[in-house]
């Protein structure tokens, strides 16, 4: 069982032992159910202690069991708390490091609650789309009073157990432990041995001095704040009932609740976004435990917007950083960058002036390769062509020393044929950061055909260091995210060809879902990169159908914000995208030229273009093995490129609409006369799939 079992002079020990956080699976739930049975039993045990073995009190549900028939086996977590609350003995939850979910629900569940300081104490069932369903929503209100508990509840955020403890008549832990929490735990066991009845926190009142009017006023501010998650207001609605219904039938709604969130789309998104970002780090052929390789100093070639960001991870993470470029104005200007950064951070309150200080000071520049020598990861984030990411991989081959990891930050380029300008391929790969490189959580580390499997394995320890969910990718033209959002704007294109305005088009995927529409996306990144990799594109894959619109709008120098005029215009400072006239006649005119009448298109036969779109292209990618798994490039598009949430990123919403309904409507694109005809012809694994009435997942 998940739970070892001692007895210490009359007290009883149950510790859960299910590493790495004593998730609360149905082993370790029975081993805790049997420790208070043989406790009960036992005349010599006079009081109970529970607590977590290792590094956690209990995180909560267990992951590996989330799904499956396991998670609702008696005694499921209900059955269990009732249990500890029959208890004739005292039952004393000795809490520390983390607290979470259901593991807080169980200590809520005791007699009393010793804490250690530090421990982060949450309810984050929010987080994937659920509200607490043990009787969280019941009890903490009870102990922390109804603002502190619902404020935690429904953001899912964890508190400090000092600070709760701090808090004017909570109720939550009955004392904090200055030493051993188990030793303070047994310590107050004894101490209570004989008191009866025994306290209960079902028991406690809640109490609010305006109830209806406080309970009004968090339902409009949630409401204002969790656009398109039902879970939030429903964590309101769950502790209402602590004020206003009994125990007992309150705990029924809740679970009434909880069910019913179970089913709902948004929680299906988040749940899978959940396990997609932890299944993201597993790589089939390189398992855990890997030996990785020392990264204790750090190149990074461009001082440039790439350069600079890429740097800031480092020293952020407390990593030193040696930052190279040509000319020493362009070190300046990346220097005063990453300040002009952190300064913006200090005034706002994210970052003490201290902190600031100690990161600029493991910042050191150079204009000399010879100084990168030391280096035990070099990345270089130069300017986007094959002839210049030639110079700069020769140059540190012969610079670099034995052992370095030489990464290319490169969006679209072959890894492999990088790493062949250097006589150690097996040290090259891959390292996409995503823009603004310092704020986005995406890196995708394209894997070379000659990568070593524990070069690999350092990047992705490197990744979690700088605090990046990192993608595998293997190596094509785009790899994973931007070869997909080649196919989204190709289509963008056709429908501005076909009818639509920038705007109109931006809404309708806005309303969807997107962070930012594809035009203003566009003009976001700057117009002429994409019209760069359009040139480019046009003499190695000559049959490429594109709208001429985009390569229009370069041609009148309108590459977006950073020219303050692209698809819309922009005013000096601000990011507001204003609709220009002359770019909507532009486009008419281009249409009339090629022979195209304007039509009226849907707002939903946009978003299905755009989308469905991806999912092809999705297909295709997970068919050549670009991408080791479905969900990988749900988190690739859910952490990079603004794809809504509560959808779960394109993989899950086609498996959500149904696979056959996705290829039925690819068929309808199939038939317009102006659109790609070939591409929406669905790729075979997509077809096999809706065939089968199977899903990607």
């Amino acid at each position: 069982m998940s739970a070892a079992y001692e007895v210490r002079d009359g007290v009883a020990v149950i510790t859960m032992n299910n590493p790495p956080v004593n998730g609360l699976g149905y082993d370790t739930r029975v081993g805790i159910a049997q420790g208070l049975e043989r406790a009960q039993a036992d005349a010599a045990v006079q009081a109970i202690v529970i607590t977590g073995a290792g590094k956690a009190f209990s995180g909560g549900a267990d992951i590996k069991e989330f799904t499956s028939v396991k998670s609702t086996m008696e005694p499921n977590l209900l059955t269990l708390i009732r249990q500890l609350e029959a208890c004739t003995k005292p039952v004393v939850a000795a809490v520390h490091s983390v607290c979470m979910g259901g593991g807080l629900e169980l200590a809520l569940g005791c007699h009393y609650r010793v804490a250690a300081p530090g421990c982060a104490v949450a309810l984050p069932e929010v987080k994937i789309g659920l509200i607490p369903g043990a009787g969280g929503t019941q009890r903490l209100p009870r102990v922390l009073g109804v603002e502190t508990a619902l404020n935690m509840i429904a953001t899912g955020e964890p508190v400090k157990s000092e600070l709760l403890a701090a808090q004017p008549g909570q109720k939550l832990f009955d004392r904090m432990a200055e030493g051993n929490v188990v030793d303070a735990a047994v310590a107050l066991a004894r101490e209570v041995a004989a008191v009866r009845p025994l306290p209960l926190v079902r028991h406690l009142k809640v109490t609010h001095p305006n109830p209806d009017g406080y309970i009004q006023f968090a339902r409009n501010t949630v409401k204002a704040m969790s656009k398109n998650f039902p879970a939030p207001q429903r964590c309101v609605d769950a502790v209402e009932l602590s004020l206003k219904e009994k125990f007992d039938v309150a705990m029924v709604k809740e679970l009434e609740i909880f069910k019913g969130l179970m089913l709902t789309p948004e929680c299906k998104a988040l749940r899978h976004a959940f396990f997609a970002e932890r299944a993201a780090s597993k790589i089939p052929d390189v398992p855990e435990g890997t030996p990785v390789r020392t990264i204790a100093k750090v190149g990074v070639i461009g001082a440039g917007t790439m350069g600079g960001g890429i740097s800031m991870n480092f020293l952020n993470a407390g990593v030193p950083v040696t930052m190279l470029e040509m000319k020493q104005d362009a070190l300046d200007r990346g220097v005063a960058t990453i300040r002009k950064n952190y300064e913006s951070q200090v005034k706002r309150g994210k970052l003490k002036a201290d902190k600031f200080e100690q990161r600029m000071a493991l910042l050191s520049t150079t204009l000399a390769y010879d100084d990168l020598k030391d280096a035990d990861l070099i990345i270089e984030a130069v300017f986007e062509e094959m002839g210049v990411k030639e110079t700069v991989f020769r140059t540190l081959d012969e610079v670099a020393k034995p052992g370095a990891i030489l990464a290319s930050n490169t969006s679209t380029l072959d890894v492999n044929r990088i790493a062949s300008f250097t006589k150690r391929p097996q040290d090259v790969v891959g390292m996409h950061f995503f823009s603004p490189a310092n704020v986005m959580k995406l890196l995708e580390v394209v894997r070379g055909e000659k990568t070593a499997k524990d070069v690999l394995a350092t990047v992705m320890a490197v990744a979690k260091k700088i605090r990046k969910t990192a993608v595998v990718s293997g190596v094509c033209d785009g790899f994973i995210g931007n070869r997909m959002i080649e196919q989204y704007s190709r289509q963008a294109g056709f429908l501005l060809d076909e009818g639509c305005t920038p705007q109109q088009v931006d809404k309708a995927i806005e309303k969807f879902g997107f962070a930012m529409g594809p035009f203003r996306m566009g003009d976001l990144a700057g117009n002429d990169i994409g019209w760069a990799i359009r040139k480019r594109r046009a003499v190695e894959y000559p049959d490429m159908k594109y709208s001429k619109t985009a390569d229009l709008l370069c041609e009148k120098g309108r590459y977006g914000q950073k020219t303050q005029a692209g698809w819309y215009d922009y005013k000096p400072g601000k990011r507001d995208a204003i609709p220009n006239a002359e770019v909507e006649q532009m486009i008419a005119d281009h249409r009339a030229s090629i022979g195209i009448a304007p039509r009226k298109i849907s707002d939903d036969e946009i978003v299905h273009r755009l989308v469905y779109s991806l999912v092809n292209e999705a297909a295709h990618i997970l068919e050549e093995g670009i991408a080791n798994k479905a969900s990988d490039i749900d988190m690739v598009y859910l952490t990079g490129y603004g794809f809504p949430l509560h959808r779960g990123g394109p993989i899950c919403y086609a498996d959500t609409v149904g696979l056959y309904n996705v290829v039925q409507a690819m068929k309808g694109f199939a038939a317009n006369p102006h659109d790609d005809q070939a591409f929406w012809q669905p790729a075979p694994l997509l077809a096999r799939l809706a065939a089968e009435g199977k899903t990607f997942s």
